[in-house]
């Protein structure tokens, strides 16, 4: 069984993580380069509505799994990268529940009425923010494969 709730956690990790990666170093940069405004804040809005979807989903597992997971050890014996990693996958929950609840609401707002400034300010304000969690991301896989 703990084989299976660990398979979850680590492919609800890599649907989060490759998700960012995707929208960071493919999507984005290829949309500001071939893409007009309107367009490219419709295709991002768009883009970013499914894939947070799928980030919701992917929350909903890596804390059920990851709190079984713990539940099943003694947390003082628990390796010192499980706390890391727990704690900076609760600090990733917590940005993105501020990226969906403050200026991804803005962006798909803006764009529904066609107000492109805002939509471009929001998406500016949704940016740096993917960016720090891809770093934690990162920095909670690092924490968990190193820190024995």
């Amino acid at each position: 069984m703990y084989d299976w709730v660990k398979f979850l956690h680590l492919g609800a990790g890599i649907v989060w993580l490759g998700g960012m990666a995707l929208v960071i170093l493919a999507l984005r940069p290829v949309a500001i380069q071939l893409l007009q405004a309107p367009e490219r804040l419709r295709l991002m809005s768009d883009v970013l509505s499914r894939f947070f979807f799928m980030v919701w989903i992917s929350i909903a597992l890596i804390l059920a799994s990851g709190f079984w997971m713990l539940s099943m050890a003694d947390m003082k014996l628990a390796p010192t990268g499980w706390h890391a990693m727990s704690a900076l996958g609760l600090l990733m929950c917590l940005i993105f529940a501020h990226i969906w609840f403050a200026p991804f609401r803005r962006l798909k707002a803006a764009v529904a009425t066609s107000d492109w400034p805002a939509a471009g300010k929001a998406l500016g304000q949704i940016h740096p923010l993917v960016l720090t969690n891809f770093a934690l991301g990162w920095l909670a896989v690092l924490a968990v494969t190193v820190w024995r």
